[in-house]
């Protein structure tokens, strides 16, 4: 089988072993600062996985670690393949698809509604509302014009704490892509998993609030790694808490230097003018 590995820059990279068991030894060089070469015999279970493969998690612990790592390969392959049709048919539309992502509670409902009012009759927007249950989200972006399809992922996909390429593909039966020019697709509030699937979006951004500390860019590199933009919400709080935006920014620096920033507030609307600008930035261009 084809195998691939998938790293926490988002890279991919795939071998093809052909017909089981053989041994070969292969060389990688990531791009990251280092290289090696290792060994593979596949006869034998994946007790040896490394670093190399290591974007899937370390499995070891299991006593089924390889067949865990084979059905996540398996899964990670459908939702590319999916992601891929998802992409061509927004492209086919015209459409930008932008990946809000965050933490449950940072405010990216709040800060949607504020896209979608501000945008109202200039621009055709679509939601995918990504929720594990109710509408309660998707009945708070009602009334501004836009096209709102809900997806709730304990209704057929196991209740998943993420959105990923194959909900999305389901979720766009719900859109009329002919009459929309942007699509913002909310992702399950989660700052692991959904930064892992790729849906077809053009674009990735996420929302973080002041009030989840400076210390997340470090214990979460995976999601703030894979983003264009970061909005900082919630600024508004910022006299009665001891967030450090400084070391916040730092810490942000050191695992995605290119992010763009925008410090915001959903309550008063500081800071929004500039994000509505960058959401806007390349529509023109599908």
């Amino acid at each position: 089988m084809g195998r691939f590995h998938r790293h926490d820059d988002g890279t991919v990279h795939a071998h093809d072993h052909g017909d089981h068991p053989h041994e070969h030894h292969h060389h990688h060089d990531h791009g990251h600062g280092h290289d090696h070469g290792h060994a593979h015999d596949h006869a034998h279970d994946l007790s040896h996985v490394d670093a190399d493969s290591a974007e899937h998690g370390d499995h070891t612990g299991y006593d089924t670690g390889r067949e865990r790592v084979l059905i996540l390969e398996d899964i990670f392959t459908e939702n590319d393949v999916r992601a891929a049709e998802n992409r061509a048919l927004f492209d086919d539309h015209g459409v930008t698809a932008i990946n809000v992502m965050s933490s449950p509670g940072s405010g990216k409902t709040a800060l949607l509604r504020h896209a979608l009012e501000d945008l109202r009759g200039k621009v055709r927007v679509g939601v995918i509302e990504g929720d594990i249950e109710t509408p309660l989200d998707a009945e708070r972006l009602e009334g501004f014009g836009a096209q709102i399809s809900l997806l709730n992922t304990g209704n057929g996909f196991g209740g998943e704490c993420h959105l990923d390429a194959p909900m999305i593909s389901s979720a766009l039966r719900g859109l009329d892509l002919a009459e929309l020019d942007l699509v913002f697709i909310e992702n399950v509030g989660n700052l692991v998993c959904p930064a892992e699937f790729e849906v077809g979006e053009h674009r990735k951004m996420m929302v973080y609030a002041v009030t989840e500390g400076e210390d997340k860019p470090l214990k979460y590199p995976v999601m703030f790694r894979s983003v264009e933009a970061v909005a900082v919400n919630k600024i508004d709080l910022l006299p009665y808490l001891d967030f450090d935006m400084d070391l916040f920014l730092a810490n942000l620096r050191t695992v995605n230097p290119d992010a763009k920033v925008f410090e915001v507030s959903a309550k008063t609307g500081e800071g929004l003018d500039a994000w509505l600008g960058w959401l806007l930035e390349g529509k023109g261009d599908r």
